[in-house]
């Protein structure tokens, strides 16, 4: 180790090289699940700097692990295999909007939520928005494919992004797609290396498409006395021709962790609510909210309830983004899953959740993306409880079958990392996940970029506890 090590803080000034045992416990973790040590951790400042590290990095066989604001959920960042931290949150963030084109060119480091602030002082929107966006980079956003409530009708960050820069695994430096909106040449490499969760290239730059602000939003609440119905309606909202821009799920043990964390008037009586964001001119939504009002009624709905100015709908959309922290509240320990299911599954998928609480004897709440299919599934527990710990582990892997017996996936948004590997074969199977390693083998003959994310290693399963 000694050896590159010394190399390395030969390239780069003193104070990117960060060795101290302090340092390194920083970069150790990430949101998810799991604590490794790197050996070092280098902060690069430009392309060719990322280009230096990786060529270094392949000569002495060393792993590098590209990280931005560390906020991932399943295990992207964490470096199982030690070697290089590369942070590139450091890297100076550069937003080049060009309104007349609906394009912007973005570094790595920038916040997600800054690139939509620049585009809104132009009457338009950057459409991804993970609710993490205020304090996690585009650059972990590529990478991981990020998604959130709006994915429902602009889709996740894959479905935005037209072009970008990035340094192979072997240190090359290369341009995939343009800025054109359209581009049909060759293999499209842009799509393949967004979400490849750093497998595939350190992603240093890219061009994402722009679109016109909506010029008014429509909030509306419902509460149902029956999950089931709840999921129902959803379903028949979205057949009814009607295209919400977010229609969010949260169930009674999420409302009432809100109401006792930071209370906003949510009914804590209900069995769910779901909370729907309507975008597009003002004419349009009056009639599109009528016909969900009489959509809902219909289904069974126990109360709509329409916030009577933006300050109260603000008020709602700001309690289903306190769902998170305010369950954490209940118990130390969070595990939340992402897995998704086609959207008329979404009652069966939520009785299948009923069934494995009680079969393990567990709390689990269920919140998320509901008019997209995209549920988040969160076990709280206490990691230091041993067995408790162990029986999450089960909850887990019956969810994820549950999920792919009803044609789901494994994720939604938050990525495979090392927390869904052990489950990728049950999606893919054995020829889909082989396909996926020889096109990861051909990019990175040496294996040094980001070894043990997404697929798994022999032998290799989901494990919470530590005996």
């Amino acid at each position: 180790m000694e050896e590159w090590l010394k190399e390395m803080q030969g390239l780069f000034p003193e104070e990117r090289v960060l060795t101290s045992i302090a340092d390194r416990h920083s970069y150790s973790f990430d949101a998810s699940f799991g604590e490794h040590l790197p050996d070092a951790v280098v902060q690069p400042k430009d392309k060719q700097e990322v280009a230096t590290v990786l060529k270094l990095a392949n000569a002495y066989k060393i792993p590098v692990h590209p990280r931005g604001s560390g906020t991932c959920l399943s295990g992207g960042p964490l470096p199982v295999h030690g070697g290089i931290v590369l942070d590139l949150s450091q890297y100076p963030a550069e937003i080049d909007l060009r309104p007349r084109d609906l394009t912007v060119t973005v570094t790595p480091s920038v916040l997600t939520a800054n690139i939509n602030k620049e585009a809104e002082k132009h009457g338009l929107m950057y459409a991804p928005d993970p609710s993490s966006a205020h304090v996690a980079t585009i650059g972990g956003n590529l990478a991981e494919n990020s998604g959130g409530p709006r994915g429902l009708k602009y889709g996740v960050t894959k479905d935005h992004v037209i072009g970008l820069e990035v340094v192979t695994p072997e240190g090359e430096i290369i341009r995939t797609g343009g800025q054109t909106i359209k581009n049909v040449t060759g293999i499209d490499l842009t799509k393949l290396i967004v979400g490849s969760e750093g497998t595939l290239g350190v992603i240093v730059g890219a061009t994402l498409k722009m679109m016109p602000k909506p010029p008014a939003v429509q909030t509306l609440m419902v509460a149902f006395d029956e999950v089931r119905r709840a999921g129902e309606a959803i379903s028949q909202t979205l057949i009814s021709g009607i295209l919400p821009a977010k229609m969010e799920f949260m169930d009674q043990a999420c409302i009432v962790a809100v109401e006792n964390f930071q209370p906003v008037g949510l009914p804590t009586d209900a069995a769910a609510v779901i909370i729907i964001e309507l975008d597009g001119h003002p004419e349009t939504l009056r009639v599109e909210r009528g016909l969900i009002e009489e959509i809902m009624e219909e289904m069974g709905a126990k109360e709509v309830i329409i916030p009577k100015s933006d300050d109260e709908a603000t008020k709602l959309w700001h309690a289903r983004k306190q769902v998170s922290p305010a369950i954490a509240k209940i118990k130390p320990t969070k595990v939340s899953e992402d897995a998704t299911v086609p959207r008329s599954k979404i009652p069966d998928f939520m009785d299948q959740l009923e069934l494995i609480k009680e079969k393990y004897d567990l709390e689990i709440v269920a919140f998320g993306h509901a008019g997209d299919g995209n549920l988040h599934p969160n076990i709280l527990c206490d990691k230091r409880d041993v067995e408790e710990m162990k029986r999450v582990e089960k909850a887990v892997e019956e969810m994820f079958e549950a999920a792919l017996e009803l044609g789901g996936t494994l994720s939604g948004e938050h990525g495979i990392g090392t927390m869904k590997a052990p489950f990728m074969e049950l999606e893919l199977g054995e020829v889909g996940l082989d396909m996926m390693k020889r096109i990861k083998d051909s990019w990175d003959p040496n294996g040094i970029l980001n070894p043990g994310k997404v697929f798994p290693e022999k032998g290799q399963k989901l494990v919470l506890h530590h005996e």
